[in-house]
């Protein structure tokens, strides 16, 4: 290993929580602040602590509201395929032949071929 190029450990480094809780850990950083620690950490807790930025909480919400009543609040567009008539009357009359014999039963197909 090179010499001098890892940062000093202290064993001794603060962490200070924007709740109040202050405790020491291991790092190279002498002090550490953080927003959430295990003392308010909902999952700790079990308590619920709403950290809303931009109103993100409100919007998912509202955009959720009618889920737990069963109720789309967006309706389902439905998908129009448009219709392409062919450029040539023969090409079309072909088509519905052979769209037609697609649809046609198959004892009949049989019956035509025997005669």
């Amino acid at each position: 290993m090179q010499e001098k190029i890892h940062p000093n450990f202290n064993e001794n480094a603060t962490v200070n929580c924007a709740c109040g809780e202050t405790f020491i850990t291991g790092s190279v950083m002498e002090a550490i602040r953080v927003e959430i620690c295990s003392k308010c950490h909902p999952f700790f807790t079990g308590k619920v602590k709403v950290l809303d930025t931009a109103g993100r909480v409100e919007k998912f919400q509202k955009k959720h509201a009618n889920a737990e009543l069963g109720v789309n609040a967006k309706p389902q567009r439905r998908v129009v395929k448009p219709v392409v008539a062919p450029k040539d009357k023969k090409a079309a009359a072909k088509a519905a032949e052979a769209k037609e014999a697609k649809t046609a039963p198959k004892a009949e197909a049989k019956t035509t071929e025997t005669k």
